[in-house]
């Protein structure tokens, strides 16, 4: 009798005592990130130190995105919903990897119309490509033979804890529900 006490009192020890099971991938204790500065579409510098004791989504994208932008964009629109009080405390950064057309004029437009909090952030090639470079992102722009192009690029979202470290990685297409999921479990810690 005792030893079957003991072995569920370990039990429930070491299930309160494990990892959060995340939805996306676990990306916890790895090198990814770190902090970045670049302009919102507001024209005002921001860094990640300005959202610390938030959570922070971080998506790359632009605004020129025939599906994976948009859709991804609407997810977050709709997770923040579900959040609701408590997606104050979540902030979204769309950070563009086309520095050519997404000027803070065209961010402004396209970044808080899924929701107004969310911030579109934009910066010099060289700025993209070392923040791009931490976060293992890649994009290519694509030329068509009329000249206009698209922008092929990674098309994950970063979820970072409230001190900015990278918690998960959210595959495109997850869907708003795996949002709202690791979200909570990230706000509740």
């Amino acid at each position: 009798m005792f030893k079957a006490l003991w072995c569920v009192l370990c039990l429930v020890f070491l299930t309160s005592c494990s990892k959060p099971q995340f939805q996306g991938s676990d990306i916890s204790g790895s090198n990814l990130g770190g902090e970045f500065t670049l302009s919102d579409h507001s024209g005002k510098t921001r860094s990640l130190a300005d959202f610390k004791d938030k959570i922070v989504v971080v998506f790359f994208g632009y605004t020129h995105c025939p599906d994976v932008c948009p859709t991804t964009m609407i997810e977050l629109k709709n997770a923040m919903q579900q959040l609701g009080k408590k997606a104050d405390q979540v902030q979204v950064l769309f950070v563009s990897v086309d520095p050519e057309r997404d000027t803070k004029e065209v961010l402004s437009q396209y970044v808080p119309a899924f929701d107004s909090r969310f911030l579109g952030l934009y910066g010099t090639p060289a700025q993209l490509s070392e923040i791009a470079g931490r976060y293992k992102i890649i994009y290519q722009k694509q030329v068509s033979g009329s000249g206009d192009y698209t922008v092929d690029h990674s098309a994950g979202s970063y979820l970072l804890d409230k001190n900015g470290k990278p918690r998960v990685m959210v595959s495109y297409g997850a869907g708003a529900s795996v949002f709202v999921h690791d979200l909570t479990l990230l706000l509740n810690e």
